[in-house]
């Protein structure tokens, strides 16, 4: 009796490694698919190569993962995430500027709006 729990728990551990270790390998690919990373695609493949070279791609993949943010990109340089701002700060500078010109031309036509009496 003994002989067969024995057995039955070992083949359960077995089985809990090997799909263990299947979604260990899935993490960097999970990462990649929130972050909408462009190379989703490659982690994934990487990932199954990982568990024939005996896990030494891991590491790196997991970096690779983390290092795309979709709002900031890459986040090595000012890529197309500043570009963006810097034109929503432009648009904001000219709707400012026409909001001006609007009131230095209604206190030029009123000539009792800029005294004071």
């Amino acid at each position: 009796m003994l002989d067969y729990f024995a057995l039955g728990l070992l083949i359960f551990v077995g089985i809990v490694l090997f799909y263990g270790i299947i979604v260990l390998h899935d993490i960097p690919y999970e990462i990649a698919q929130h972050r909408n990373h462009p190379h989703q695609d490659a982690i994934h493949a990487a990932g199954w190569v990982s568990l024939f070279t005996l896990h030494a791609l891991w590491p790196f993949l997991w970096i690779w993962a983390m290092l795309y943010r979709e709002d900031r990109g890459w986040g090595f340089s000012a890529g197309k995430g500043a570009g963006s701002r810097e034109a929503e700060l432009l648009s904001e500078l000219e709707e400012l500027r026409q909001r001006i010109e609007r009131l230095e031309g209604q206190t030029a036509a009123s000539p009792t709006a800029g005294r004071e009496e």
